[in-house]
């Protein structure tokens, strides 16, 4: 009789949590929906446990993870998914100059600590290596959705949608969901509004200061 290949251990770390509607969130999610449910046969998925497993996969740059990293590589392989660098952040930290600089390299230091980087961007690989991030170590693979959180409307689903949104009917729509913030080009977004007047142009998400 075959003997039943051993599954790979993936403990996942993150405190996302901690600021609500915000896209790392839920990537994480999304990420964890996917090992756990559609990748189950290959993969134990696992989150926040104390352990050493075949493969940390970190979400966030928080320091207790930093300090972690040292050990969780004496067993297994660190993962960490890259969903910004300083120049993305620069108008998103309510910090001094001094202190904005300072976590700037902590973050550059930590995605050098580990063992391989994901980057959801793949403008990001680019800018890894200037840094100093050998580019074997980065690979890209786009933001995962479930489709069944997210599929297209039948028209008569559409024509709820506009009318509970108090949205015109007829005209053609442009819907853009993001934190209200100039990286996620919020400001091309209403420059191509005001060029299209004749078009409904829509903006989901608000500044994260607001939250």
């Amino acid at each position: 009789m075959k003997q039943a290949q051993e599954k790979i251990r993936i403990n996942m770390l993150s405190q996302a949590h901690r600021v609500k509607g915000q896209g790392v969130l839920s990537a994480y999610e999304e990420q964890v929906g996917l090992v756990k449910n559609g990748l189950s046969d290959r993969f134990e998925g696992t989150e926040h446990r104390v352990s050493l497993p075949d493969i940390t996969h970190i979400h966030t740059v928080n320091p207790s993870y930093f300090l972690s990293i040292p050990f969780l590589e004496l067993r297994g392989t660190t993962v960490g998914y890259v969903h910004f660098l300083p120049e993305t952040l620069e108008n998103s930290l309510n910090l001094p100059k001094l202190f904005r600089q300072v976590f700037y390299k902590y973050l550059i230091g930590f995605y050098k600590s580990l063992d391989h980087l994901v980057v959801v961007n793949p403008y990001f690989i680019d800018r890894l290596e200037e840094y100093g991030v050998p580019r074997e170590k980065i690979t890209y693979i786009p933001n995962f959705v479930s489709d069944e959180d997210f599929y297209p409307y039948t028209p008569e689903q559409k024509r709820q949608a506009r009318q509970r949104w108090g949205l015109d009917p007829d005209r053609f729509t442009v819907m853009c969901a993001g934190q209200l913030q100039t990286r996620k080009g919020v400001m091309d977004f209403a420059e191509i509004a005001r060029r299209m007047p004749q078009v409904q142009f829509i903006w989901a998400g608000a500044s994260p200061s607001a939250r």
